[in-house]
């Protein structure tokens, strides 16, 4: 079911960010709309994960704002799928504290999370930081290649010994913040630095999550090569044999 759509509205001559908001609480999306509306985006409201889907598919929004329940797919499944096909920005939704390592969690591929309840001045500011990221308005970053690693910026890839690889948004920015000092050790804390530039908390385990997926997605390039490193009691580095 559709709770609501509005109509496309135009600021300064140019297109507004399109956010989409998948929730079936009536009372918080019309919240969320609002507060969103007002900071100058373009809003879709809809309350089905099936239907969400389905709309991402059809009009790519700017955004994501992902409630875990929801009626026919809930928003964890949701997002699995749209990372399936999409680098969209997700931000989820949540009251459910057990639920925000996997979230964040690389297997899944959210960007970013809200706990129920929560400041809808919160949601609007990480709805801008995500989109001043996924824009492009981040540490600028040239094209590199490095010991069959090729990092390419603008199309936002990155690929090891030719194979692509299949990275999140976070994934990328680790591996772009650890490739460029190949060699460096970094601290849990450095990386998080990177991987996000709103200095939300998250736990080591986030980053430990993230290092985890990242590390088990080159080694399917090169199986026998243990291409990121753990410095026990520091952090971690990328190591590529040449």
């Amino acid at each position: 079911m559709r709770v609501t759509d509005v109509s496309k509205k135009w600021i300064t001559g140019a297109a507004m960010s399109e956010i989409l908001i998948v929730e079936d609480e009536v009372k918080i999306a019309t919240v969320m709309r609002d507060y969103i509306q007002q900071a100058g985006h373009q809003v879709r409201l809809i309350a089905d994960g099936i239907e969400a889907i389905a709309a991402v598919r059809d009009t790519m929004p700017d955004l994501i704002v992902l409630d875990i329940m929801l009626p026919g797919c809930d928003g964890l499944d949701v997002c699995k799928t749209v990372r399936a096909f999409s680098d969209v920005p997700i931000i989820m939704v949540t009251a459910r504290v057990e639920e925000i390592d996997r979230l964040i969690g690389l297997e899944l591929g959210a960007d970013d999370y809200v706990c129920k309840p929560f400041s809808p001045r919160e949601l609007v500011a990480r709805i801008k930081s995500n989109l001043r990221r996924s824009n492009g308005n981040t540490r600028p970053v040239s094209d590199s290649v490095s010991n069959g690693l090729t990092i390419d910026p603008d199309a936002h890839a990155a690929s090891l010994d030719g194979q692509g690889l299949e990275l999140t948004p976070v994934e990328f920015r680790l591996l772009v913040t650890l490739s460029e000092h190949a060699g460096r050790v970094w601290s849990r804390d450095g990386l998080l630095d990177h991987m996000y530039s709103d200095f939300r908390v998250v736990s080591d385990r986030t980053v430990d999550s993230h290092i985890t997926n990242l590390r088990r997605k080159l080694q399917t390039v090169r199986p026998s090569e243990d291409c990121i490193r753990s410095i026990y009691g520091v952090g971690y580095k990328l190591e590529l044999a040449g």
